[in-house]
């Protein structure tokens, strides 16, 4: 298909915050046109200096200010694709600050915070708290480089993962780098988010209904197919700033599971045979695979850098008032939430079991040692947690495969999705999600290795990318410091993915198709 040849479009904003105008698209909401050209060398306000002011009468002065001001806030052009408005991340361009917290803190914190206690009853108390210290103050940084290169070029925008990738890493290889991993991220997230939702469903129907309910209950592939069904209804919301209110929820939900679960756990009597030595293995190879899976553990907890710039995509940009602002507001108020989450439930989960800690989590613990001593209305709301989390996850997770499929069609026949091909692309991705999942009931078996392999994503792809892209002094510190995060976080991708085979291999896991467990 040719391009068509942009064109130049200046036009006075109708607020002082947004400088683009703005057309309808398919889903009613409004999103900025393409733009002209920006100019590096020149400026619309070049010409109005201090020094040609200096000699101006005050009327005149103030006039030329405010032109100044004026020009300032329409010369602020970006290069955008026309296709971006009918793209379900881009389509929408009203998001702020409140809604990158929803969406920062629903993708960033769920099902993944709950095994933390695992890692520490192989690491122990003191390299327990070091490593998860580390990595959150690392994750943290490497968020920040990826909302300052959202608009790192003046007058492009880089709205997705991959392609942010392809501008530092060219086009080729950045395309090889990123696409596996955020795929996996984005796909692989949403068929986990299945099998734990279905099941959860299960155990709050029995735990609800007992067995006075149904004497031939569903099984655990229907209740998959239940909550599969529930998703696709809710992916129906048509863009990105459209599922705020889920995030929220999402948000919501999971920081209240994850309180209620160390809270009960650290405030019932500790089992009596506890002990917080780390748990040895009978050789040093053992010991060490099982470090390396637990380190995989902990950098698995932190994971949504990969929505990080579709988030950031869907807030108006211009030159007095950029995207980044905003963002890095709602990132921060997301991940002090994250902090005040997942530190709580790996040290009192592990302050609570010890290294009795089964491999399923926390949430396994509290059921196996004081199933009995809570009450069933407690049990049954922490499962509903889960699944209402699980449901709005899936969401976030599952806009950028929406955005992809859609970005394929339109660029194929040069107009949006209707209402029934978008509808058919969700309907498609949601039951594809489901098959995984009942097909490969041992995906959550291997999600240490998956992990491993796309923790590039989040610990070291970004501070290449800030090297290559913002091109700092040579041999200076922010050269030096960001080369030595990038290669570290590539040397413990594969550590933790050699950790990640052994624990699978030593665990004896077994491939059994369409044999859920």
């Amino acid at each position: 298909m040719e391009e068509r040849p942009e064109t130049e479009l200046i036009s006075i904003p109708a607020t002082p915050r947004v400088a683009t105008p703005e057309i309808q698209t398919p889903s009613g909401q409004r999103s900025p046109r393409l733009q002209g050209k920006s100019s590096t060398a020149w400026t619309p306000t070049s010409f109005i200096s201090p020094r040609f002011l200096s000699p101006i009468g005050t009327p005149m002065k103030r006039v030329l200010i405010n032109m100044k001001g004026y020009l300032e806030e329409v010369g602020h052009l970006t290069k955008l694709n026309p296709q971006d408005a009918w793209l379900p991340i881009t389509e929408s361009r009203n998001g702020n600050a409140h809604y990158a917290a929803f969406h920062n803190l629903n993708a960033g914190i769920g099902f993944q915070a709950l095994v933390l206690p695992v890692a520490f009853s192989f690491l122990g108390w003191s390299w327990g708290i070091l490593s998860l210290t580390i990595a959150y103050c690392w994750q943290l940084y490497t968020l920040w480089i990826l909302v300052q290169l959202h608009e790192a070029v003046p007058g492009k925008r880089y709205n997705r993962y991959v392609e942010l990738a392809e501008a530092a890493f060219g086009e080729r290889l950045g395309l090889w780098l990123a696409l596996f991993p955020t795929i996996y991220l984005s796909a692989g997230t949403a068929t986990a988010l299945i099998l734990i939702g279905g099941e959860t469903m299960k155990l709050f129907f029995q735990i609800v209904c007992g067995p006075l309910c149904s004497s031939n209950p569903l099984t655990t592939i229907e209740w998959y197919l239940v909550f599969t069904s529930l998703c696709i209804v809710l992916s129906q919301l048509p863009n990105l700033n459209s599922i705020a209110g889920l995030s929220l929820i999402g948000a919501v939900t999971a920081i209240t599971y994850c309180t209620m679960v160390w809270v009960l756990s650290v405030s019932q009597q500790r089992p009596p045979a506890i002990s917080y030595e780390p748990l040895s293995l009978p050789s040093f190879a053992s010991s060490a695979f099982s470090v390396m899976n637990a380190l995989g553990i902990i950098a698995f907890a932190f994971r949504g850098h990969n929505l990080a710039l579709e988030i950031q995509a869907t807030m108006p940009s211009t030159f007095k008032h950029p995207a980044h602002v905003p963002m890095w507001k709602g990132a921060k108020v997301a991940y002090l939430f994250i902090a005040m989450c997942l530190f709580p439930v790996a040290i009192g989960g592990f302050w609570a079991y010890g290294n009795l800690m089964p491999s399923g989590g926390i949430l396994n613990a509290l059921f196996a040692f004081h199933s009995h001593d809570i009450p069933r209305g407690l049990l049954a709301i922490t499962f509903l947690l889960v699944v209402f989390n699980c449901l709005s996850s899936f969401q976030i997770y599952s806009m950028p495969v929406f955005d992809s499929f859609e970005a394929s069609y339109t660029s194929r026949t040069n107009r949006p999705c209707s209402i029934w091909v978008r509808s058919g692309f969700r309907v498609f991705y949601g039951f594809i999600n489901f098959f995984l999942g009942i097909a490969l009931p041992f995906l959550s078996s291997i999600a240490g290795l998956l992990g491993g392999l796309t923790l590039p994503v989040t610990f070291a792809y970004p501070c290449f990318m800030w090297v290559l892209i913002k091109k700092p002094t040579k041999y200076s510190f922010s050269w030096y410091f960001n080369w030595i995060l990038g290669w570290l976080g590539i040397a413990f991708s594969l550590a933790f993915s050699i950790g990640g085979v052994w624990s699978m291999v030593n665990s004896g896991l077994k491939l059994k198709f369409f044999k859920p467990i």
